[in-house]
């Protein structure tokens, strides 16, 4: 195969369909972002939205906006411009609250609509925050904390077969090798064990395509500040099948989930549907900039996205596969999400180096260096550059700078 060249991707950009995309958001200049996969970029019409939501909406329309500006309704009707993007219906998604709490509230209710059973699998090298929360949630409803490598499906298989599994946590796509996880299959295997299975999505939406409801999801969470460009912070959303919403209790039964929450009644009446996986009361500020970002994405063409996704994903490959790096991430299609994840002993240092270059990627203990891919934003010739920087800051030496091991906060 002949190798690809910069002018290659020079052509690639000029024929792109998502090319115009780029425009829409506000990137600093001689920045290649390959962290979208951490915190996506800023929308331009954010700053404006959120703007509004602050001056108008707040400043002068203060409490009647409530009513007149749609804030009661805005976990509603953000879940329902975020449903398309997960393959599911306008009203079995509700927006608000972080993923942690989210994943706990489905997750207790998946343990309470399996009275009969006393076990949950997870994965063994998920998320921690999957993993502590499950830990929580287990020791709550006193049940026992089983955990597999889902990318084993003979283990999977017979985890799920145990007999006594009420519901499996599992992450659509891995977040250190950014594998993409069968969730058809691993729907169908649960259903067939009568296994509840619980999905985050926090590393899918907005990259890779998503059926929830196609494929016989139950529940599922996701956060809105990667992929999909809602912000730092930006709330989290919740997915209920329609066939569990009058059966479903969750734990966490604040006002924003009653039947009736003005009738300020002193019991707990659950309303309808996924509206009561809400809670208490969300930031308006955090769902004005996500809004924005939900109306840039309803423009998008997924079909086209993950087409891109996987060029570009593929390219990143080829080039560092030729410069001689080691990736953890599925070579297969149909088995990668939205990143590359490289292998090296001195990944963090490499990684400073590359962000002091203008290269922005990030790290995960002990040794992956990854590489965010959106396909809205990125070009063929950003994946060019970028690996010819990575090639160049490990053939120079150049993270060899101690200023470059001192580990922050953040990775």
């Amino acid at each position: 195969m002949t190798p690809t060249t910069r002018e290659d991707c020079l052509r690639r950009d000029a024929a792109d369909p998502l090319a115009a995309f780029r425009a829409e958001f506000a990137l600093p200049e001689n920045v290649i972002y390959l962290d979208g996969n951490s915190l996506g970029a800023l929308p331009a019409a954010t700053p404006g939205r959120v703007a509004e939501v602050v001056e108008r909406e707040w400043g002068r329309g203060l409490i009647a906006s409530w009513n007149d500006a749609g804030w009661w309704d805005k976990p509603r009707t953000l879940g329902a411009k975020l449903a398309p993007l997960v393959g599911a219906a306008p009203d079995e998604v509700v927006v608000g609250d972080g993923t942690s709490a989210n994943l706990f509230k489905a997750l207790v209710a998946a343990l309470r609509l399996n009275p009969g059973r006393r076990a949950v699998v997870g994965e063994s090298t998920n998320f921690p925050t999957d993993l502590y929360v499950t830990q929580g949630a287990a020791e709550l409803m006193d049940v026992v904390e089983r955990r597999v490598d889902p990318d084993n499906r003979a283990a999977l298989a017979a985890a799920l077969a145990a007999g006594d599994v009420a519901a499996v946590v599992l992450s659509h796509v891995d977040y250190r090798t950014g594998a993409l996880r069968d969730m058809a299959e691993i729907n169908r295997l649960a259903r067939a064990n009568g296994v509840l299975t619980v999905w985050d999505l926090c590393h899918s939406v907005g990259a890779v395509p998503v059926e929830l409801a196609a494929t016989g999801a139950d529940f599922a969470v996701g956060c809105t500040y990667k992929y999909l460009n809602g912000g730092p912070g930006g709330p989290a959303f919740t997915y209920v099948a329609h066939r569990h919403q009058a059966a479903a209790r969750q734990p966490l039964t604040g006002w924003h989930g009653h039947a009736r929450p003005f009738d300020f009644a002193a019991e707990y009446v659950p309303a309808e549907g996924a509206s009561r996986f809400l809670s208490g009361s969300q930031s308006l500020i955090a769902a004005a900039a996500l809004e924005s970002a939900l109306d840039l994405w309803a423009r998008v063409d997924l079909g086209r996205l993950r087409a891109k996704s996987l060029a570009l994903t593929e390219l990143f490959l080829e080039l560092t596969e030729r410069a001689g790096f080691a990736s953890v991430t599925p070579r297969a299609a149909a088995r990668r999400g939205s990143q590359v994840s490289l292998r090296h002993p001195e990944g963090y240092a490499i990684v400073q180096a590359l962000i002091k270059r203008g290269v922005v990627g990030d790290f995960r203990a002990p040794d992956i260096m990854r590489f965010g891919f959106a396909p809205l934003y990125l070009r063929y010739v950003d994946v060019y550059d970028a690996a010819a920087a990575l090639a160049d800051v490990v053939r120079t030496g150049e993270w060899r700078d101690p200023a470059f091991a001192r580990r922050r906060q953040v990775t």
